[in-house]
């Protein structure tokens, strides 16, 4: 398996991860999406693509030129309806005939106290066109020739969030395609509305929990080898995260974007208004739980204090 630090495989190159799992690294690196989307496809004979990526002819034409004679692509499937993640979906099932699965469009599984809240901004990046033709609930199988993929709902990062737990026709088993949810190479973005603090830490916590998981195949970065740690990880992280934002809240109120600054002190500071969003998304949940509270309504500029 990639070490992380060095990850940075050749863009639009199929590269073999284990049996019946290639992957396509898309041509969108950025600050945000690392060296680009990974695209992942599944099988043998039916081939699965999971995560299409962006609306980009070289990519569409690096997929399309990954299968080999004997091959077709019978089934897409979308982790969430982020722009680098799902625009492409629809593109190739035009050109394969094959059907796009996901959760449901970009306002699906959205928690609703904070879909209800007005003026928290957010919306970074959402495909706003994203419609699956086949709608899948959590634990949903999809079976291919020699494949069945799970479904796993795991909002936080997006409502409309899957996973997708493999199970090969030869016993091959314990591998997740884990979209944004959880990514080696840095921690997820939470933005609220799309995103929810509540939502993911309980999403990490269903993953802890799910059986004989050994590899995460992350929407960015490299392949996770010890899926556990990370999820535990992550779940010490956000908590952490909570205690600084409560600590710097007892000098006094204050705003996402004034916490984030003094918290992420070592950030890149083309990441600090992603840091904001994560902060808001935290004000958000302690709100929720009578630990902080907003001095007036609710919203994206809104000052906390402790209650």
């Amino acid at each position: 398996m990639e070490d992380h630090a060095a990850f940075d495989p050749v863009i639009g190159t199929p590269l073999t991860l284990a049996p019946a799992i290639r992957r396509i690294l898309a041509p969108n690196p950025s600050a945000m999406t690392f060296r680009g989307t990974n695209t992942y496809l599944v099988g043998n004979r039916d081939i699965a693509i999971i995560d299409p990526g962006p609306p980009d002819e070289t990519h569409l034409n690096a997929i399309m030129n990954a299968l080999e004679s004997h091959q077709r692509i019978s089934h897409i499937f979308v982790t969430h309806s982020h722009i680098d993640h799902s625009p492409l979906a629809m593109v190739l099932a035009q050109f394969t005939g094959a059907r796009v699965h996901g959760f449901g469009p970009s306002t699906a599984g959205r928690a609703p106290e904070i879909a209800e809240l007005a003026e928290l901004g957010g919306g970074e990046g959402r495909d706003e066109t994203f419609m699956p033709d086949v709608a899948m609930a959590h634990l949903d199988q999809v079976n291919g020739s020699d494949w069945q993929l799970r479904a796993l709902h795991t909002p936080g990062h997006m409502g409309n969030h899957l996973c997708f737990e493999l199970d090969l026709a030869d016993g091959f088993t314990g591998q997740v395609f884990t979209g944004d949810m959880v990514m080696g190479w840095a921690t997820s973005m939470v933005s609220p509305p799309d995103g929810s603090l509540s939502d993911f830490m309980v999403s990490l916590k269903l993953l802890a929990g799910r059986p004989n998981h050994e590899t995460y195949y992350p929407g960015h970065g490299a392949p996770i080898e010890d899926p556990e740690g990370r999820v535990l990880g992550l779940l010490a992280h956000r908590q952490e995260r909570e205690a600084q934002i409560i600590e710097k809240l007892r000098d006094g109120a204050a705003d996402a974007p004034s916490l984030a600054a003094r918290i992420y002190t070592d950030t890149d500071p083309r990441l600090l208004s992603a840091a904001a969003r994560n902060v808001l998304a935290h004000l958000i949940d302690l709100t929720s739980r009578g630990i902080v509270a907003p001095e007036g309504a609710l919203t994206e500029t809104a000052v906390f204090h402790l209650s």
